[in-house]
């Protein structure tokens, strides 16, 4: 008599979130013609590259790498960002902010941040190349308008998003059709917290821009945070500069961005930290989110990420 073999089919928390990821991934490849990934370098883009090489191993990811490039950028995540698109393979589309202000297509602020001037850039690149799904490592759980989006979230011919015509996403069922000139953007990270983003990050063994971890680094205080003195972002008159041990939560243009008191040098370390953290990565550390109450709703609202 033949032994029967016990199978065991529980999954952990990450491997569920990774299984959904990936579902998710390879359904956009069945259903749009023509998806692009937004990669920052930052640790979320970073963690959806990784789930695409997962979902389409041994074939390669099927899909381009867009960035949209402030020009106010950190070093450090520009040389790892070029490094990454290199080991992976993928074709890197760079849509630059400066171009957009050069032909005219927006207008910088004086001392104002580029942030919200990418909206322009990123719907011009989408227009250029026709993408119809945009991929982004946007979750739920960074901010409250984030927390409104479906994981396939409709933009009209404008490239604007209404919260109020979101589609019903039932039984895992993705509604990804649209009309010539609309396109989808996709949330494979939206059930995924920081937290789980960084015990994939660990498991994994996946290499994350150094910023993440703590280093020394000139800031200046404003405005409750930490920002880095970066030629985008110098000291102001008054303001006194130290040098601090820091790290940062989430990377992005360096006129907006601040980062926080630390000595976390590992993923474990980071983990513990954010287990301790009452704030979000976003609502610590970006200056962009604290404009207004609707901050972000009005820049999604706009065609932001």
């Amino acid at each position: 008599m033949q032994a029967s073999l016990a199978t065991n089919y529980d999954l952990t928390n990450l491997e569920t979130l990774e299984a959904e990821a990936v579902f998710i991934l390879r359904e956009v490849a069945a259903e749009f013609d023509r998806p692009v990934l937004l990669f920052s370098g930052g640790k979320d883009s970073v963690v959806v590259l990784h789930l695409a090489r997962r979902a389409f191993w041994p074939a390669p990811i099927p899909f381009g790498v867009l960035h949209v490039d402030t020009g106010h950028n950190f070093d450090e995540v520009l040389a790892f960002r070029d490094r990454t698109v290199a080991e992976f393979g993928v074709r890197l589309i760079v849509a630059s902010v400066q171009d957009s202000i050069d032909a005219g297509r927006v207008r910088e602020l004086p001392g104002g941040s580029r942030n919200r001037l990418q909206s322009v850039t990123l719907l011009d690149a989408i227009t250029a190349d026709q993408f119809d799904a945009v991929i982004g490592g946007a979750r739920r759980d960074e901010e409250k308008a984030r927390a409104k989006e479906r994981v396939l979230s409709l933009r009209d011919g404008f490239g604007q998003w209404n919260p109020q015509a979101q589609r019903p996403e039932l039984w895992s069922l993705y509604n990804g059709r649209h009309h010539p000139g609309e396109h989808v953007r996709v949330f494979p990270l939206s059930n995924w917290t920081e937290l789980d983003v960084w015990q994939y990050i660990a498991e994994k063994g996946i290499e994350v821009p150094s910023l993440y971890y703590a280093h020394r680094r000139s800031v200046v205080r404003r405005a409750g945070m930490l920002m880095a003195v970066h030629p985008a972002a110098p000291a102001e008159p008054g303001e006194a500069t130290e040098e601090l041990s820091v790290r940062y939560r989430t990377v992005g243009d360096a006129s907006c961005t601040g980062a926080i008191a630390s000595v976390a040098t590992t993923p474990a370390a980071v983990i513990a930290e954010i287990e301790q953290s009452q704030l979000t990565e976003r609502g610590a550390t970006r200056a962009d989110d604290r404009i207004s109450d609707t901050g972000m709703e009005d820049r999604k609202r706009e065609g932001y990420f």
